[in-house]
């Protein structure tokens, strides 16, 4: 074997190899094979300098090792790792784990995975950016430190099981201010006055007795009532017909946080669903020309586009839509996110000829789903503008006017691709000076309404636009705080718990950096100056570690316990450790002190809540040896259904979501399988890295 190439994922290894020859042998590492150790805190702080103490995790010593066999056997090693500075420093590590130099080892990286990408990477390699390793293990440490030293703090003075990180203490005050916000809103009273004109057409009052009212002048029922009684008495004709042309302008290929806002308002998909589905488009799928990747990588704040992918597209607009549809040059964007990579590409298919049609039959459901929507919106984004014609009659009588608005969609541009989801209202043809009817009147009450809760795809947007966090950050904050019990989702709106007003009224008094969303951006800021060679990372990680560390230990001092548990006396079911009575949003109940490791709970009656399968009731054992200790598996129950652990849960921390079986072993790694149904058929699934074989 001549050459090694190591990337991350076996998927993309697969695919990488259905493009080269015999000469070159591809590898995953499965991610990050080296990091902190979890059991300590891992890093050496000595005379304003760290020295972080990197291990290489027990799950991935036998990948190490056969890398390591397979170098040596190498003229040449690649890493291929992705184009991010997560994937820079997991090459840096890689290198270091298996002995070769980081600043030498040839550094391959592609924006898709296609087999001219591949090929044209081979032959423009480079060295690893040491500077993006920085800023990664900068950022590491940071959350690292936060997470370290304030997650104990707030267990010890609050709740067991809480954690507070970088990012996710200034996601989480955003909801939560957005929740008192809504808790102290006063509704307003307002009265509207809302005309029907020739029994067709709709309008609002705009001025009365000579003044403009403006939204929500009219207060109280007595003024809508006089101003009602007054314009019923009174003729009306056509006093002025507005109508003007404007335009549409095309919307941007997506970026990995318009990806996420778009398919969770158009599709219900959740950023972290989002992100796995589309890691397997860009990663490879089968389509006519083979196994490939179709979409570019999809974590990027850019919206840059390759020359040869404008040009491609726009000969597909000017054969399949037509010269009307192709504007004179190709359209650029450019994003409006903080720090935005800009040497990354946009989200856009890869294989032009890929188009949603074919795609149908080689994608699943929600592959062609998301699939469908970036190409659509690639497509969108290189033809014309679309062109509306905005209408307006003003209709007048002695002491009122009132407005009613339409619109007609002259030109559809852009839209035939990405589609129009507004109607066309359209307003009839009348006359300046024509006399009209008033066919009905009506005085309406409203009440102001308070803010709206933000969803998943509105705090992904309110994130980018103050700088907390970069695209790959986006999913797992969300993610975190759902599965610490932070914040509940319901009907897509992101809700608060009592514990969330909690922990952010302790860090707003004693760490308000921490939850300051300027400074958190003021970092990522920092972050991005590592990257680029203008700060030194060990200076930066100084800077915000001497006043933090001072402050935690002031707060191990002075911060009053605001715990909300009272101890029962019994012991957890499920895990042996003490029951504790809480307080939530619908009242009392019984829950585990050992959350959110383990999620027993039972109402405040004695019924079992969401560990579902009864205090008093054994645990079933299945017929399957646990992988990690051999212990029995066992079948528990959760809120979120049936699922599987290890018999001697706490220490050994084994769970699979479907029945684990001794045999068959994992033909690709070598790890235990789960039997379960997909699309219908029997088969078994790899717990470890999710290979499927028929059962």
């Amino acid at each position: 074997m001549k050459n090694l190439i190591i990337v991350e994922s076996p998927t993309k290894a697969k695919t990488i190899t259905n493009f080269l020859g015999k000469d070159y042998k591809v590898i995953a590492s499965k991610g990050h094979i080296r990091d902190l150790p979890k059991s300590s805190f891992g890093i050496k702080i000595e005379d304003e300098s760290f020295k972080p103490e990197y291990r290489v995790s027990r799950d991935h010593s036998k990948i190490v090792k056969e890398i390591k066999d397979l170098a040596k056997k190498s003229d040449t090693v690649y890493i291929a790792t992705d184009e991010d500075r997560e994937g820079e420093a997991i090459g840096y590590h890689i290198a270091k784990a298996i002995g070769a130099d980081p600043y030498t080892i040839p550094r391959i990286v592609f924006h898709e995975i296609t087999k001219k990408a591949i090929k044209h990477s081979l032959e423009n390699p480079r060295t690893i950016d040491m500077q993006s390793v920085d800023a990664q293990q900068a950022r590491r440490l940071l959350d690292r430190i936060v997470g370290y030293k304030l997650s104990p703090l707030m267990s010890s003075k609050i709740q067991r099981g809480l954690s507070a990180g970088r990012v996710q203490s200034a996601a989480l005050k955003i909801v939560v201010d957005r929740e008192r916000e809504i808790k102290a809103f006063v509704p307003v009273e307002f009265w509207s006055l809302d005309a029907l004109f020739e029994k067709t057409i709709e309008a609002g009052l705009v001025e009365f007795e000579g003044t403009k009212q403006e939204k929500m002048t009219v207060t109280n029922a007595d003024r809508a009532e006089y101003i009602k009684d007054t314009v019923l008495k009174e003729s009306f004709k056509v006093a002025k017909i507005e109508k003007k042309q404007r335009k549409t302008s095309t919307t941007p290929p997506f970026m990995t946080s318009t990806l996420q806002q778009t398919a969770s308002s158009m599709l219900g998909f959740s950023p972290r669903k989002t992100m796995m589905v589309a890691q397997t488009l860009y990663e490879g799928v089968k389509t006519p020309d083979g196994v490939m990747g179709i979409i570019t990588y999809m974590r990027t704040d850019s919206l840059n586009i390759a020359n040869e992918a404008i040009e491609g597209i726009r000969e597909i607009i000017k054969n399949d839509f037509g010269d009307k549809y192709l504007p004179e040059k190709a359209k650029y964007y450019k994003s409006k996110s903080k720090g935005a990579q800009e040497a990354h590409e946009a989200i856009r298919p890869t294989l032009l000829s890929f188009t949603p049609a074919v795609a149908k039959s080689f994608l699943k459901p929600d592959e062609f789903k998301l699939y469908s929507i970036i190409y659509n919106r690639f497509l969108a984004s290189q033809m014309t503008d679309a062109l509306f014609e905005s209408q307006a009659i003003i209709f007048e009588s002695e002491s009122s006017k009132f407005r009613a608005t339409g619109r007609k969609l002259i030109f559809d541009g852009f839209y035939k691709a990405w589609g129009d989801k507004d109607k066309d209202k359209l307003l009839p043809d009348l006359k300046e000076g024509q006399d009209v009817e008033l066919s009905q009147l009506d005085a309406n009450q409203h009440f102001t309404e308070p803010p709206s809760r933000y969803s998943e795809a509105s705090l992904i947007k309110k994130l980018e636009a103050l700088g907390i966090g970069r695209p790959s950050t986006y999913a797992p904050t969300i993610s975190l705080l759902t599965a610490r019990a932070y914040i509940e989702v319901e009907k897509k709106q992101l809700i608060p718990t009592e514990i969330a007003f909690k922990v952010i009224e302790v860090l707003e008094k004693h760490f308000e950096n921490i939850v300051d969303s300027s400074f958190t951006a003021k970092l990522e800021e920092d972050l991005d100056e590592i990257a680029d060679g203008k700060k030194d990372w060990q200076k930066v990680l100084w800077a915000f570690y001497e006043p933090f560390i001072k402050s935690v230990d002031d707060g191990k001092k002075n911060i009053k316990s605001q715990k909300v548990a009272i101890p029962t006396g019994e012991k957890c079911p499920e895990c042996g450790e003490e029951l504790l009575k809480r307080k939530g949003r619908f009242g009392e109940f019984i829950a585990c002190s050992g959350f959110p490791k383990c999620k027993y709970t039972q109402n405040i009656k004695g019924e079992e809540g969401a560990s579902g399968d009864g205090a008093k009731k054994e645990l079933v054992t299945i017929d399957a040896k646990c992988p990690e200790c051999g212990s029995d598996i066992v079948e528990r129950k959760s809120r979120r259904g049936k699922f599987f652990g290890c018999s001697a849960y706490p220490k050994c921390k084994f769970i699979s979501n479907y029945k684990p079986v001794n045999e068959p072993k994992c033909p690709e790694c070598g790890y235990m399988m789960a039997s379960r149904t997909f699309r219908k058929k029997d088969i078994f699934e790899c717990i470890k890295c999710k290979t499927r074989i028929d059962a």
